[in-house]
């Protein structure tokens, strides 16, 4: 097992999985508050066919990209992890602004399901919240195991990885919905928001990469620098760390110019928009016409 995959499945599976867990939590509590604990099953039935459409989506596609002739797998490849890195990127800056209202809107969506009499509408909801965060999870999972595959690390170890943050996820939810307050989530986003922005760099960094070896990029191909022999990116020995780097970053010892140009282009611009101050979204919630029971 490759560590360094590893840790970049857990760290994506643990922060998505807390992102979901979240929405779910939300939503059964305040069903909970309002005596309508009955209504939980079309939660449970909309969460379960969401995240079943996620994993089947990462499965076809994973599929998908290995069945292909080059050099059309190359490009699959590279297109899959610029879809990825940009979507966890769109979703990074879409949970940062409106982390602060996106409690009140579900709860008044709740409300609108309840008051309509549409009973399936709630199921409606919970699938479309979890299948956000679930597409986003297999792609983003997905351009992680096919860098770490081309680099002979191990698709395996991001998938153990972010099987376990799911599972961790999945117990903070269950915390969440008890009452119980076992991490700051404003800092958990925070710095696992960071710690992605760095991965979906890597993810860029391989992308151009693929596209270099097939012709498509033509400037900007030398090696920018060989650091082969200090800290090779394979191999035994310092090369442990190298593939560690690899994994989490991107990191490679012999890079052209062009990945790495992009690479700190990329992390100077996104990690700079992402910790400037910002205003929170304006909440999307309505009063409702009509009281829900309560207990």
């Amino acid at each position: 097992m490759d560590f360094g995959s590893f840790s970049t499945g857990l760290l994506t599976g643990l922060r998505e999985g807390v992102e979901a867990a979240l929405i779910v939590t939300i939503i059964l509590a305040y069903l909970g508050r309002t005596g309508n604990r009955r209504h939980f099953g079309p939660i449970w039935l909309g969460t379960g066919i969401a995240v079943l459409l996620s994993v089947a989506v990462g499965a076809l596609l994973w599929i998908t990209i290995h069945e292909l002739p080059a050099p059309a797998e190359q490009i699959f490849e590279g297109t899959t992890l610029l879809v990825a890195a940009g979507v966890v990127t769109w979703m990074l800056f879409w949970m940062r602004r409106t982390a602060a209202t996106v409690g009140q809107d579900l709860r008044a969506a709740v409300d609108r399901s309840l008051s309509s009499g549409s009973i399936w509408g709630l199921a409606v909801l919970a699938f479309a919240a979890v299948i956000r965060e679930g597409i986003e999870t297999s792609l983003f999972l997905l351009g992680q195991a096919t860098a770490a595959s081309k680099a002979d690390l191990g698709a395996s170890s991001v998938l153990l990885g972010a099987l376990i943050g799911l599972a961790v996820a999945v117990a903070l939810g269950f915390g969440f919905y008890r009452g119980a307050r076992v991490l700051n989530l404003r800092t958990f986003f925070g710095w696992t928001g960071l710690a992605l922005i760095f991965v979906a760099a890597g993810l860029v960094a391989s992308a151009l990469h693929e596209f270099v070896e097939i012709g498509w990029i033509r400037i900007g191909t030398a090696t920018a620098f060989d650091i082969s022999a200090i800290v090779p990116h394979e191999g035994g020995g310092m090369g442990v760390i190298g593939q560690f780097l690899h994994a989490l970053f991107g990191y490679t010892s012999q890079p052209e110019w062009i990945t790495l140009l992009i690479w700190l282009a990329y992390l100077t611009v996104v990690i700079g928009l992402y910790t400037r101050p910002t205003r929170p979204a304006k909440s999307a919630a309505r009063p409702t016409e009509q009281k829900v029971a309560s207990t």
